[in-house]
């Protein structure tokens, strides 16, 4: 040790034959180098770590390195997520990188650990004048406070090394059976009947063009690569039990409804095209979209002098359903809300957590597990893994409460039924107000 620093590192590159040549290590030099170390109880990790090949996958959930991303020995990764360095340079690809920081545990799984920064340095006086110094302080691990060593960065992003199985794989059956489903008449979309022909409204199409354009999108949908039901499902838009008089808009993926017994005449649910139980199930292009239908979303609410609550419940339902409540800006403030969330969650005994606003949810909860979320409209998100039973109410309970809409009443979405004819003017009204917020009329 230097001062007290923890330093190892490891030259050369790794042999891809036997035996070895003299410049270049073994998986079993790799042995010999983190079993006596990682063989302590007390083994938190490395202060440095240096060496000459880069960790490979490295920029993975992180920052792009420039024409760099075939470098990099998969042994040096797995040592490098083994020794946990708060530090970790290399330098043999010639080029100047310094990754995001990256934390070592999973979050609200492990207890958290500090993170590690990997800095690649180019070659000394190269003619590009790339960066090849890099001056810091260090204050040993052993000598720090354990607070202020987990201290997590606000750009910490998850750990490249620990990627999970490729998404590829098939989608885990649903955690909950149909039985244990919420009513199912919840929330229910009539896809047979014909809408106001003036619904639309100033030029755009007519309603029997949006109901080819909700055909044409059950059919794409309706294609064996997307996730199947394994039962009716009233919020698919090719299921025969689904209605249609509450949708607004149908994206490629996506398309929006009002919600049954809406809280509040904006409150809109958005939903996937295809069959998918939570977000974390999602695809990369259905949650793009998601993302599309919230931003249009915020600005009709902005228009209104509203802001947007968005929560998710993962928890005895079969289909994704992302529930999106606007709340007047000058009832309360985000911090309001927030603390509104925190406090009943503290009240039902259930510890609901704010996680980064860089973290994937498919890191915290795999599919399958029970949970439910809440995005602010300040990016802030509050996280809760649902354990035995959940109280279904809950988001709406949170939102109708004194401190927020004070709606007390409309908590449960059955005591805010509305007729057939109330709700497709609702309906109606809404179209009307988003349409010039539908970037799914663009094309």
């Amino acid at each position: 040790g230097v001062s007290g620093l923890q330093i190892a590192y490891v030259s050369g590159q790794e042999a891809l034959q036997e035996p070895a040549p003299a410049h270049c290590f073994t998986s079993k030099d790799l042995s010999a180098l983190v079993t006596p170390l990682t063989s302590s109880s007390k083994f938190r990790g490395l202060d440095i770590l240096l060496t000459s090949q880069w960790p490979r996958g490295v920029w993975h959930y992180g920052n792009t390195p420039v024409n760099t991303k075939s470098c990099g020995s998969s042994s040096i990764a797995v040592l490098a997520d083994k020794l946990k360095p708060r530090y970790h340079f290399a330098a043999l690809e010639g080029a100047h990188y310094e990754r995001l920081p990256y934390r070592n545990h999973v979050v609200l799984q492990e207890n958290a650990q500090h993170v590690s920064r990997f800095i690649a340095l180019a070659t000394v006086g190269n003619p590009a004048k790339k960066k090849y110094l890099y001056a810091f302080n260090i204050v040993p691990m052993k000598n720090m406070d354990p607070t202020e060593l987990v201290k997590q960065p606000q750009d910490v992003t998850e750990n490249p090394y620990r990627r999970p199985a490729k998404d590829k794989k098939e989608a885990p059956k649903p955690a909950f059976s149909t039985e244990e489903e919420e009513p199912a008449q919840q929330f229910f979309f009539d896809l047979g009947r014909k809408q106001d022909g003036n619904a639309r409204g100033r030029g755009r199409k007519r309603p029997s063009d949006w109901e080819d354009r909700g055909r044409h999108r059950q059919e794409q949908h309706r294609q064996p690569r997307h996730p199947q039901p394994s039962g009716p499902c009233w919020f698919c838009l090719a299921s025969p039990q689904v209605e249609k008089h509450l949708v607004i808009s149908i994206g490629t993926h996506c398309y929006l409804a009002l919600a049954k017994g809406a809280l509040t005449p904006r409150h809109v649910l958005i939903l996937p095209i295809g069959h998918y139980q939570s977000v974390v199930e999602l695809s990369s292009e259905v949650v793009e979209e998601m993302e599309k239908y919230k931003s249009s979303l915020r600005n009709l609410y902005k228009s209104k002098g509203e802001r947007c609550v968005v929560f998710e419940r993962n928890y005895r339902s079969q289909h994704l359903q992302l529930q999106v409540v606007p709340v007047p800006l000058d009832r309360c403030t985000t911090e309001d809300i927030k603390e509104a969330f925190m406090v009943q969650a503290q009240e039902q005994r259930m510890e609901m957590m704010e996680i980064p606003q860089h973290t994937d949810l498919k890191q915290i909860a795999p599919p399958g597990t029970p949970y439910f979320y809440v995005e602010l409209d300040s990016g802030e998100k509050l996280f809760y893994r649902i354990q035995k039973h959940f109280p279904l109410q809950f988001g709406r309970e949170v939102l109708a409460s004194e401190p927020l809409l004070n709606i007390p009443t409309r908590a449960d979405w059955k005591e805010c039924k509305q007729t057939r004819e109330e709700e497709e003017q609702s309906c109606k009204q809404l179209r009307d107000d988003f349409q010039p917020y539908d970037f799914s009329w663009e094309d």
